[in-house]
């Protein structure tokens, strides 16, 4: 009986350790930790920040220009269960882990749950990260106290976009967009982009595509006869040279202009289909 209690005791404290190990990271994993850094701004709490270029304890409010240093999250003094302070002023607590709510915006599309959060061209706002970038974490539900404003984008001109906040799991990392699924090759597409100066969809490729060996078709069947129908005519007649080079010149020009017209055609789709 009594060894029967000790294995019952064993077994107990057994399972209470490891439900200790299991729990002491998941709870740091969640639990905020945030340290004090100097600013020479007014930053709201729920702000992004990143340093302050050549610097390791200043932070500004981060925008898309300075989104490769994103560090962390603006929160409020003392919330933090974890948080240092160097005792300097104009501080603010920037959460470096934990969940922690966030300012955000649909200026680069809705924001679902699982995505990640990158700095917009609004200082200090986040939004959904699309391209290969540095994120400052996972959103962790939907945007709730939503309100619309008008802002100006980078080329300038106004649109009316959603702000709000939803709380955000921090974990600054650098975020690398899957590519799509798409039946182009991915060379093929990267040409077709920086012909267009954005990004082309598959069909204007496609046609652009056939447009291209058509005429590389055409242009090595009439240079192939050009100089077949040269070698014969010189072969037969030495004294018809004159004439094959007028004909050479003619072809020469007609392969240009093929050439030329294909060129044109084909920047003409990629950039406005």
């Amino acid at each position: 009986m009594l060894r029967t209690v000790k294995r019952r005791i064993i077994a107990t404290s057994a399972a209470y350790f490891a439900m200790l190990v299991l729990a002491v990271p998941f709870a740091a994993a969640i639990t905020p930790i945030s340290q004090g850094y100097s600013t020479d701004q007014t930053i709201p709490v729920g702000s992004i920040v990143s340093l302050t270029q050549g610097s390791t304890d200043r932070v500004i409010a981060a925008s898309t220009t300075t989104s490769d240093s994103i560090i962390g999250v603006v929160v409020n003094d003392g919330s933090s269960p974890i948080s240092l302070n160097s005792g300097a002023t104009n501080q603010v607590q920037v959460a470096t882990s934990g969940v922690v709510p966030i300012f955000v915006s649909d200026v680069n599309g809705d924001i679902q749950q699982g995505d990640q959060i990158t700095a917009s061209h609004i200082k200090g706002i986040g939004m959904k990260a699309s391209t290969n970038t540095k994120v400052v974490g996972v959103a962790q539900g939907p945007m709730t106290g939503k309100n619309k404003q008008k802002v100006k984008d980078e080329t300038g001109e106004e649109q009316e976009i959603t702000l709000g906040q939803l709380p955000v799991l921090v974990s600054v990392s650098y975020h690398y967009k899957t590519p799509d699924k798409t039946i182009i090759p991915a060379a093929l597409q990267n040409v077709a982009n920086t012909v267009a100066g954005k990004k082309v969809d598959s069909l204007p490729i496609i046609i652009s595509t056939v447009i291209f060996v058509v005429m590389l078709i055409t242009v090595v069947s009439i240079v192939y006869a050009m100089i077949r129908s040269s070698i014969i005519s010189v072969g037969r007649n030495p004294m018809a040279q004159s004439a094959v080079y007028r004909d050479i010149i003619q072809l020469s020009l007609l392969v240009l202009a093929i050439i030329g017209a294909g060129v044109i055609a084909i920047y003409l789709i990629l950039t406005r289909l």
